[in-house]
Parts: C-alpha cells; structure tokens; sequence
C-alpha cells in the first residue's frame, strides 16, 4: 500500500471576494518522497495547506488521498494526518506533557501507551527537563517542538508541515531535517514548506513552486536545474518568484543608514 498512497490536488482554488488567493493548483505528493511546497510571501501556500488539512475548503476542486477525495471521510482522512501550523496552536496554560497526554486521549490511545509516547517523545525533543512546567514560559522553538511531537504521536500517513523550522535551533533543525528523511523512508507522504532553501536542497525529492497563486513549477529538483540552466534551487527560486533587485535592494537600505 505504501507504494500506491499519495496525495492530489485537483484544479483546487479558493476565492476571497472574487479574488483567487489560490488559483487552479494541481499537483502530486507521492508516498517515500518529500515534495517541497515553496513561495514567497503571499503566495497561497498557507491557504493551500490549509485547505489539504480540512481546515478551509477550496472554492473549485479537490483534494485526494489515496484516490479518495477527503470530504468523502473527514474524520478517517484527519486521522491519517499530521500537521504542524505555521503558528504554533497550544494551550499556554497546560504543561507539555498534558498537552501530548490530552492529543494521546482525543487520537483514543490507552493511558498506558499515551504516557510512554509522551515521555518518549518529550526525552528525544530534549523537553523532558520542562515537561511539567507551562508552555506559556516556552521559547518559540519549544513550542514548535511540542506541536512537531503532536502531530508525530499517531504515527501519521501524510505529514504536511508549515514553516516547521521556525524558531528551531540549529540542532534541532538537523535533528528535524533527518526526520523529514527517515519520515519518507518509512514511506510516508511528506509536504512541507520552508524558506530554508539549503534545507529544502538537502530533503526535497520534488519541488512545487506558486506565485501569486498558481504553480509556476512542479518536478524534482534536478530536471529544474537542467532546464533552467542553474545550479541551485535558490537561484531557481529567484528567477521564477523574486520581482525587484535583491543586491539593488539591500545597497540602498545600507545607503539610508547614512541619511
């Protein structure tokens, strides 16, 4: 089954006033493959991500898992899914370990497995020292720690991470830039999206670019090199999204200093 499992969109778009803040997405994510989800700004890639979790639905087209479209069982596709929001939700007022041991309660584990889950999950994220205490007092990158073992905890099918790197140190990000890797080896679906392109360079199977709403590039990132003639995916990006003269840019910032 792990060969065959994949998600697809459909011609999926999603008007706001008669404005598509996502424009007639299509595209692929297959199962032992990380597919990358990139854009500036603006984009439509938290939109569209948001419609692949449920969370929004879109104003034309699909999205599928394993052939299915997801509206078709709502309940048994969201318990397939790990996801990890671009902001990290949580109750500030609960300690991490309650707030794995309520996800544990709500995902129907025993109280047996969720306490051994939890602490496992807290130990290997090098939270166990601060487990009990309120995550109110937690860092940015604690916080998304505690999300990233969240979603991680009903050993999901399809994982789609938003800007997970945010506010991650620097061996965090590796410990999470493995993850990712072994998360497609064990055969899963991995989308994420990142303006780390080094990271994306390093994980990414395939790349899917959108600007101002619609998929300006979908495939791995090697045919992207060839075809476009550049050797890495930041200069890539450049070339198909940036619009104004970054080096221009940051010299004339540098000359209002002397103003």
């Amino acid at each position: 089954m792990g060969e065959d499992r994949a998600l697809e969109l459909r011609g999926v778009t999603k008007l706001y006033s008669g404005i598509a803040a996502v424009n007639n997405v299509s595209f692929a994510a297959a199962a032992g493959e990380v597919t990358a989800y990139l854009g500036p700004n603006g984009s439509g890639k938290s939109t569209t991500l948001k419609i692949i979790t449920g969370l929004l639905e879109p104003t034309e087209g699909s999205v599928l898992f394993d052939g299915r479209a997801i509206q078709q069982d709502r309940i048994g596709y969201k318990q397939r899914l790990g996801y990890v929001p671009e902001e990290a939700q949580i109750y500030p007022r609960l300690t991490a370990y309650e707030y794995l041991e309520m996800v544990g309660g709500l995902r129907g584990f025993a109280a047996p497995r969720i306490k051994e889950k939890t602490n496992t999950f807290l130990r290997l994220f090098s939270l166990d020292g601060d487990s009990h205490v309120p995550m109110s007092s937690y860092s940015k990158g604690m916080r998304q720690k505690v999300v990233l073992a969240a979603a991680l905890l009903h050993n999901p099918d399809l994982m789609v991470l938003d800007e997970p790197f945010s506010g991650l140190d620097i061996s965090s990000a590796l410990v999470l830039t493995d993850l990712i890797r072994e998360l497609a080896a064990r055969g899963k679906v991995v989308l994420f999206s990142a303006h780390e392109l080094h990271i994306v360079e390093r994980v990414s199977s395939r790349v899917v670019i959108l600007h101002r709403g619609s998929v300006v590039a979908n495939d791995r990132i090697e045919e992207l090199r060839s075809l476009l003639s550049l050797p890495s995916l930041e200069e890539i990006f450049s070339q198909l999204v940036v619009e104004q003269d970054t080096r221009s840019v940051a010299r004339e910032l540098v000359a209002a200093m002397d103003l």
